[in-house]
């Protein structure tokens, strides 16, 4: 697999991470459309199931591009934005938060201040945790982890929590759906906005350096 060191590689990345699942979504809608009634619902349950499983391997495949981008780069924590410095030393935070002993507490607070100025050690495989439940809640802490604001998907929020993972999960608990091809198709269009919204947003982090410190 081809290292994202280049602003040229993580956007061939973010490409072919939404091109194929862009490609996947439409072929799925495209049968939806053209089945026959009986078929269809069984098509429509099964793309419920797909239309989730693209949003949380969108958003957990495209974050780690980034990270992956940004830990090849060199960066100093003191050159990087607090929320990646806090990803980066989020060991050492949380044992200087659970700790109630000095002296752990001292050695913690050492090796933060004594890092920031060498290069930042950014994870950016398996550290994403989307709870396998990829709701509202767990997309902004993942968003947030890397700078993106939210606000403009917090409409969205109850189609997410409600009309996504929830009949996810109801058909993965092996309930009954009743939801008709236009519904559906208004859910996948949803679906896809949001992919769209999430990779331009890494797009104008990387565009415009905004996970650079504003004093660096």
């Amino acid at each position: 697999m081809t290292k994202v060191r280049t602003v040229g590689l993580l956007q061939d990345a973010l490409d072919r991470e939404y091109a194929w699942r862009l490609r996947e979504l439409n072929d799925l809608r495209m049968a939806i459309r053209t089945a026959r009634a009986d078929t269809a619902q069984t098509l429509i349950r099964a793309g419920v199931t797909m239309l989730y499983a693209h949003w949380e391997g969108f958003i957990k495949a495209s974050t780690e591009v980034l990270l992956e981008y940004l830990a090849f780069q060199g960066l100093s924590y003191r050159q990087l934005r607090r929320c990646y410095i806090a990803l980066g030393l989020k060991g050492q935070l949380a044992m200087l938060a659970q700790t109630t002993k000095p002296r752990p507490a001292t050695a913690a607070l050492d090796f933060i201040l004594d890092n920031l100025d060498r290069p930042a050690n950014l994870p950016f495989r398996d550290w994403i945790d989307t709870e396998s439940n990829l709701s509202s809640r767990a997309f902004a802490s993942i968003a947030g982890w890397v700078g993106i604001d939210v606000s403009r998907y917090e409409t969205k929020f109850p189609l997410i929590d409600t009309s996504l993972v929830g009949r996810r999960n109801r058909i993965a608990h092996g309930e009954y759906l009743d939801l008709d091809a236009g519904s559906y198709i208004d859910l996948s269009d949803h679906v896809i906005e949001l992919l769209r919204w999430y990779k331009t947003d890494i797009e104008n982090i990387i565009a415009l350096k905004a996970y650079l410190s504003p004093a660096a």
